[in-house]
């Protein structure tokens, strides 16, 4: 179920299954990584007026800008992405095994 709300998400935000909160958020993560000279305090409103917190807006923008460094960096040196095979072995080892030497 997950990942059909995820598609649908990344297919059309607007019409997506999830809450206004959410929505917001992503909206406003997704001008911050766009155009983030554009984002205005009255964006900021129009999110907390959702019901979102300072501190979870917070937390969204620390993630956004990681994964954004992450994504750039990631283009400047070519990295590798594996296949979904890759992925799906090692999370199953993770979730076997934790994150142990």
């Amino acid at each position: 179920m997950a990942s059909s709300v995820v598609k649908a998400v990344l297919d059309d935000l607007d019409t997506a299954p999830i809450g206004e909160p959410l929505r917001a958020t992503l909206r406003l993560l997704q001008m911050v990584t766009r155009s983030p000279q554009s984002v205005t305090a009255d964006d900021m409103r129009a999110v907390l007026a959702t019901g979102v917190t300072k501190s979870q807006i917070q937390d969204a923008l620390a993630v956004c800008f990681a994964f954004n460094i992450i994504d750039r960096l990631a283009d400047a040196f070519e990295f590798e992405v594996p296949e979904q095979g890759s992925f799906d072995a090692s999370a199953k080892m993770l979730l076997t095994r934790g994150y142990k030497l």
